[in-house]
């Protein structure tokens, strides 16, 4: 065929190709208006309403009313079941044969009582495939049950505004319809052509030879008649099949559904997204046996396994295949900072026993893409429960610093290092397109060091995962010249290559941390108040119910009762839970399982008071702040030179988006003390052994604070027991103590141990530190003085110079309108003292407020006795349990085990006549088996 001389004008060329597959312009007479043929209305449609998640055994048995296409349903929440019947015309025999539907709410096909399909809007699901090639004309029945939310929950107004409890949802389109396959893979090419000239721009030879391609493909290409779609398809190919050199990059390709456990909608709903997102990997793998998808969180795995046993049949069959990997090796996709040592400890050890124990592998990565920052500690924990690989990418979120490295090593406290990839293209939700490939290599900063790269595609955050369509994208580019090599993979295979060709990659040494989202280091305070108070609580249980068992043999230890707990607490350590960046809904689950299930919470003068105790000596304003906090030992002022200790402060707290989220950098620029006084100090006790007094503050017309300032004999701290009344509105409370002390870093308590961060701004990447996390204490020091902040419940911390500040509470209001209203009770502590904290025993000092003494009856007759002791100050003897994989304990004959709880019989452990010898190398965790 002649054509005239191909024009020079790009734009025109480009702009011509995308209006020949636009789905907006032109469908009348372009190639995506031909993409379904005939249609044909359904039978009959017909749908019941509920207010609860119900089995498809009980929907089935409701009265079904009829209904039309274009009626709405509700309220936000709610369910609709529909009951669809249909038949197929005889005339399209031989044809493919798609149920279009189009809802405004998530929804699940049913067919034959099992889930087949996942129809979600959002993530571009529309159609359920009746038949690949119609046989014969049918008389189908199907339910569909669609949940009254979106992919996002419901947001009013915004996808993080908390939800529109009464909004309602429709369905726009319901029908029958004969579905192209050669028209679709048409669409393909020329989408990825175009999207090669984008993406390629006017710079590179390949964009233009791509764009005369294309166009010729308009000129060759007649929509009406398909006798005309095997040349263009053949020319496409001809540009598709120009190969790459050996030396270009691979992008390992995996499937990927990351599905928050929940964040914008409840629990319940989250376990609806997984199956409705995991039951269309299965029809996908079915059709495309090279698809290979990764899948995390074993809290997911086991709802699937209630709820939909036949999906989890079919997971199994598909892991065995080695096309569905679970991966992660943790309960939930937790928080990367918060929980304790032991909680994530407990998330490696629930994760991996349960994919052993339903899959027969233990994961081999780490997987926590949208963690908001990974503990220094972690390396440790990770190699310690057979893992030595971790992937995340949400580090490209940083709001100041640029992260150097996507393919290194990490190095933890201790020196552990595991092979760590960041995933160049940003994102865990990739969509297979041109764009996706070439972002990938561009922003690889390891160029030159690392030449394989994951590339995680599917809608994700509210599920939904991977399409037929992207993965004939991927398919088409595997090879061709002008972008990256793309291999459909699996995680171990791009950490094997990784580690063969890791001889010159670089290590990064201590935490990730990730300049951005600082404010879920305290926002719903409760979630965090009921974390903290948890963990104390099953560490007491398991040690004492250890102490029972050894004492008696006969004693029940309640291991599965425990196991049910933890599992709760950990899922309640899901990344958009314990930081606080979820909706009041979820709140309420969340204090429900730390209330209800198994934990009782505790509600917790004119002039100047001086109180002493031997140790310390205070002055205390009317007001409740310190203007002197003495250690008389060594005759040592800790407050700074007209400055007052204890003294709260407000700030304006309006971030540029994430509410619940962030707190930005310029609300320091608004601090505001509390001063008013509502009332004055008084005396509580007078003392003795405890010496206390208390005073309240107004914050402002809506708000209190009453404090108690407490003083025991010999105590080498002072406690603040506080009660706020709180009913702020993008406000931000803390306490400051300005000290007497001078150093370039303060010291936060982590997981298993402590770290350093810097009290000066002098880089950007300590500027971003502006706020910061840790646990139970923090510590300034000097040589020989420093002053310790001890907390009960709470997460965020500034040291900048000398002042010491504790963040106590937050006011957003998205997405939850509620956040933190109402009544909060916490403890602080302030501790000054000689020589380092070490020697101080200000670790010890932070157990001891965390982990009050427990009162137990006793008979007059009981004799006094201690199961444990250790010589050294600087071990801490943090968790004693049953073995999972054993029915009792028993305190003989000791081996070392990893963090898994399996022995390690090549290391034995040396006793002697005085106990158990071991060494330790800093901030090193050891794990020993007692068994008989």
């Amino acid at each position: 065929m002649y054509h005239l001389p191909v024009l020079k004008n790009r734009r025109t060329l480009l702009e011509r190709a995308e209006k020949f597959i636009s789905d907006i312009y032109f469908t009348d007479c372009n190639l995506r208006g031909r993409l379904y043929g005939d249609s044909c209305p359904l039978e009959s449609l017909a749908c019941f309403l509920t207010p609860k998640r119900i089995t498809f055994a009980e929907a089935s048995k409701q009265i079904f009313d009829p209904c039309k296409v274009g009626d709405t349903f509700g309220p936000t929440w709610w369910t609709c079941w529909f009951k669809v019947t249909l038949k197929i015309p005889e005339s399209w025999r031989g044809k493919a044969v798609h149920l279009l539907w189009e809802s405004d709410g998530e929804a699940m096909v049913w067919r034959d009582e099992q889930p087949v399909q996942g129809l979600t809007k959002e993530g571009e699901k529309t159609s359920y495939i009746l038949s690949e090639c119609l046989q014969d004309e049918e008389l189908l029945t199907l339910y569909v049950e669609m949940a009254c939310n979106g992919l996002f929950g419901a947001g009013q107004g915004s996808q993080i505004a908390p939800p529109d409890p009464n909004r309602k949802f429709s369905v726009q389109k319901a029908e029958l319809v004969v579905f192209n396959g050669d028209v679709r893979e048409l669409l393909t090419d020329f989408e990825m052509l175009v999207d090669i000239v984008k993406e390629l721009g006017e710079e590179e030879q390949r964009g233009y030879q791509a764009l005369f391609t294309v166009n010729e493909m308009v000129n060759l290409c007649d929509p009406s008649d398909p006798s005309s779609f095997a040349k263009v398809h053949s020319l496409a190919g001809t540009f598709f099949n120009q190969r790459n050199g050996e030396s270009q990059h691979t992008v390992h390709a995996m499937g990927h559904c990351h599905i928050d456990s929940a964040w914008l909608w409840p629990y319940e709903e989250t376990i609806r997204k997984c199956g409705r997102s995991w039951v269309t990997v299965i029809r996908l793998m079915e059709k495309n046996p090279e698809f290979v998808f990764t899948c995390s969180q074993a809290q997911q795995f086991q709802w699937v396994k209630s709820w939909y046993p036949g999906l989890f049949s079919s997971i199994q069959h598909y892991v065995k295949k080695g096309q569905f990997i679970p991966v992660g090796g943790t309960w939930v996709e937790m928080d990367g900072n918060l929980p304790s040592g032991e909680s994530m400890v407990r998330q490696f050890l629930e994760g991996q026993r349960f994919f052993n124990k339903e899959f027969g592998r233990y994961c081999k990565e780490f997987w926590l893409p949208d963690t908001f920052g990974y503990s220094a500690q972690l390396p440790q924990i990770m190699q310690g429960c057979g893992i030595s690989n971790f992937l995340t990418q949400k580090l490209s979120w940083n709001l100041v610093n640029t992260f150097p490295h996507n393919t290194f090593f990490w190095e933890g406290l201790d020196g552990s290092t595991v092979l760590t990839h960041f995933p160049p293209g940003n994102s865990y939700e990739m969509k297979g397109k041109v764009e996706d490939l070439v972002k990938t290599l561009k922003n690889n900063k390891d160029k030159g060091r690392a030449n394989h790269s994951a590339a995680l595609f599917g809608f994700g955050d509210g599920g939904g995962g991977p399409t037929q369509l992207m993965l004939d994208r991927l398919r088409l580019v595997q090879d061709t010249n002008g972008l990256p090599k793309v291999q459909m993979s699996t995680p171990d295979e791009l950490f094997t290559r990784l580690q063969a060709d890791s001889a010159l990659l670089c290590t990064w040494t201590g935490e990730l941390f990730l300049e951005l989202h600082n404010g879920t280091y305290t926002t719903q305070a409760q979630i965090k108040r009921g974390n903290r108070q948890c963990e104390t609580l099953l560490h007491d249980i398991e040690i004492a119910s250890s102490l029972a068992l050894y004492r008696n043999n006969t004693f029940p230890y309640p291991a599965e009762k425990l196991q049910e707990l933890w599992r709760l607490l950990l899922l309640n350590q899901f990344h958009d839970v314990i930081p606080g960046s979820c909706i009041e809904m979820v709140v309420e689950d969340a204090l429900k399982y730390y209330e209800g299930e198994f934990l009782q919470l505790l509600i917790a003068a004119d002039g100047t008071v001086v109180m002493e105790n031997g140790l310390l000596k205070t002055a205390i304003n009317r007001e409740g702040t310190l203007a002197s906090l003495c250690l008389i030992s060594a005759n040592r002022e800790s407050i700074s030179d007209g400055c007052l200790g204890n003294q709260f402060v407000m700030f304006d707290d309006v971030p540029l988006y994430w509410d619940a989220w962030d707190v930005m950098d310029y609300h320091l620029q608004t601090r505001k003390p509390v001063a008013e006084v509502v009332q004055p100090v008084h005396v509580v006790s007078p003392g003795g052994l405890r010496g206390s007094v208390s005073f309240t503050l107004r914050i402002s017309d809506k708000s209190t604070i009453t404090q108690e300032i407490i003083m025991d004999a010999m105590c080498p701290y002072i406690k603040f027991s506080t009660e706020v009344q709180w009913a702020e509105s993008h406000k931000f409370l803390k306490v400051e103590f300005p000290v007497r002390v001078r150093s370039p870093n303060a010291t936060y308590e982590i997981q298993f141990g402590h770290l350093q961060r810097p009290t000066h701004r002098n880089t950007s990447w300590d500027w971003a530190k502006f706020e910061v996390w840790g646990h139970k204490w923090a510590d300034l020091s000097e040589h020989n003085f420093g002053v310790s902040l001890l907390n009960d419940c709470k997460y965020g911390y500034s040291v900048h110079k000398n002042t010491m500040t504790l963040s106590l509470l937050r006011a957003p209001k998205a997405p939850d309108a509620t956040a933190d209203m109402g009544i909060h009770h916490f403890t602080y502590a302030i501790m000054p003292h000689t020589r380092s904290f070490q020697e101080a025993s200000v670790i010890q000092c932070a157990y001891n407020l965390n982990f009050p003494l427990r009162l137990i009856q006793c008979s007059p007759n009981t004799v006094p006795w201690s199961a444990f002791s250790v010589t050294s100050q600087a071990v801490v003897l943090e968790t004693i349990k049953q073995c999972f994989y054993f029915s009792w304990v028993v305190f003989l004959f000791p081996v070392f085990c990893d963090l898994l709880e399996k022995q390690d019989p090549n290391h034995p452990v040396p006793v002697t006549s005085e106990g158990i010898t071991l060494d330790f190398n800093p901030f090193q965790i050891v794990s020993l088996l007692l068994i008989m």
